[in-house]
């Protein structure tokens, strides 16, 4: 007798008709590629501005150091979790795809809609600092119309670049990931072997007394906020997720990539930040928005700087293609699955999403030239609330769908699943009690988005009737 759980529900048949009559994205991608994505995405300039803030926060190296350990280990319990979805149901789009399967269409549109744009706006964030950085390095191209120019003319460039095919993004972001991996890597290095009379010179010029260490309820409150940091910070490992029907073989690769990159990730900044505390007290850490251009500075000398303004120059420009790839494949799917109109599904013969990549990129050059912060803000609500529904998809579909073919299991399901959801859903306590600005317009937005979603519904309905 047959299981009704074999089959996946009607929903989810719908957009492989509806892709094979549009073209379909081009299964070239492997695990490295995976990783690739994820480290370009994830390392870039959270790394600059997080280590001041935490050692502000909790200034003792042993409570600086384990939140970044804590925050590596809540995405490796999530990874396993992520992984056997990704692996479970490979189709591009991000964690769009689960939460539509699972919990169904409104749920994914909330998902995809605030996937979509909030990468779009941190692709513009991500130019506009390539920009800033850009200014710093060559003074001839400061100020704020040259600023807007160089932010948006960033954005149509790697825009030119995708449209020529996936294969041309895919090679991209794996050689600037490459690039920078070593070259920060090159800096630890450097840190450490030639780091020595910078580290005596900081500890005899470091007269001032040992920062006041938070005690009671505010330690707690310190140490929630540094570890929220550190999740933001180290946000971006799940990448392969993006480009499932792309990967060669989803099941085998999705899951090693998505190890590979939390792993990948969190070397690069516990090494990052082990080199900086090495060179610099941490009351010098402590409030200091560029604390690793610091640390070069003691080590290099003058070229410090400019040394690590450019390598976060190339980890940007390796950023904000991925950026870019993401929020195309995301718009994609939301596309295929009629949740907006069913003509940006199209992919052109290099395997890419031209519609999508095109209007990804008109909202991320709008963003650039308006005042987006407040909407990044409201938006970043939805980040942890994204994870949530994830993780609690897989709960539902391993009920639901028990025989579905899953080539990767989560190890150690429930506990590890049932801690990355806990885990998640007091992240989302946590931001709602600490942002009263933006929680309420987020939450307003939530409200707001279901007549928008049965809009698009109907749209679609009366679009396929005529």
């Amino acid at each position: 007798m047959s299981n009704t759980s074999d089959a996946p529900p009607a929903s989810t048949l719908a957009p492989t008709e509806t892709r094979s009559s549009r073209g379909r994205l081009l299964q070239v991608l492997g695990m490295w590629f995976g990783i690739a994505a994820a480290v370009g995405n994830t390392i870039a300039a959270g790394i600059v501005r997080a280590p001041g803030d935490i050692a502000q926060w909790l200034p003792n190296s042993y409570l600086f150091f384990s939140v970044w350990v804590l925050g590596g280990l809540y995405a490796l319990v999530g990874a396993s979790s992520m992984a056997e979805l990704g692996a479970s149901i490979p189709r591009s789009g991000g964690q769009y795809n689960f939460s539509r399967r699972a919990i169904g269409e409104y749920a994914g549109f909330i998902v995809g809609w605030s996937d979509w744009l909030s990468t779009c706006g941190t692709a513009a964030a991500v130019a506009i600092v390539i920009a800033e950085y850009s200014g710093n390095l060559f003074p001839s191209l400061a100020g704020p119309f040259k600023l807007k120019i160089i932010a948006v003319g960033v954005i149509i460039g790697f825009f030119l670049l995708q449209w020529r095919g996936v294969r041309w993004g895919s090679r991209t972001q794996l050689v600037t990931s490459a690039m920078k991996a070593a070259a920060f890597l090159i800096v630890v290095a450097a840190c450490f072997f030639f780091g020595g009379h910078a580290r005596a010179t900081s500890a005899s010029s470091n007269v001032s007394a040992a920062l006041p260490m938070p005690s009671g309820w505010p330690l707690a409150v310190a140490f929630i906020l540094g570890l929220q940091a550190v999740i933001y910070t180290v946000d971006g490992w799940d990448g392969i997720v993006y480009f499932g029907e792309e990967v060669r073989n989803p099941g085998r690769d999705v899951p090693r990539a998505i190890f590979g990159s939390v792993f990948s990730i969190m070397a690069i900044y516990l090494l990052l930040n082990a080199a900086v505390l090495y060179i610099l007290p941490l009351d010098q850490i402590a409030g200091n928005n560029f604390s690793l251009g610091t640390a070069a500075t003691r080590v290099f000398g003058p070229f410090g700087d400019p040394i690590i303004r450019s390598i976060m120059l190339l980890s940007l420009l390796s950023c904000l293609n991925a950026n870019q790839l993401f929020c195309s494949r995301t718009l994609y799917a939301m596309s295929c699955d009629g949740l907006f109109f069913r003509r940006v599904a199209n992919v052109n013969a290099g395997g890419t999403p031209v519609l999508s990549l095109f209007l990804s990129t008109i909202v991320g050059v709008l963003f650039v030239l308006g005042s987006f912060e407040r909407v990044i803000a409201m938006l970043s609500f939805f980040f942890v609330a994204n994870y949530t529904l994830s993780y609690a998809s897989l709960f539902v579909l391993r009920k639901r769908e028990p025989n579905m073919p899953r080539p990767y299991r989560a190890w150690g399901y429930p506990w590890t699943t049932g801690i990355a959801l806990v885990g998640s859903v007091l992240f989302l306590g946590g931001s709602v009690i600490t942002d009263q600005h933006n929680a309420p317009l987020a939450l307003l937005l939530l409200v707001c988005s279901y007549p928008v979603f049965l809009l698009l519904k109907w749209a679609q309905k009366s679009a396929a009737l005529t």
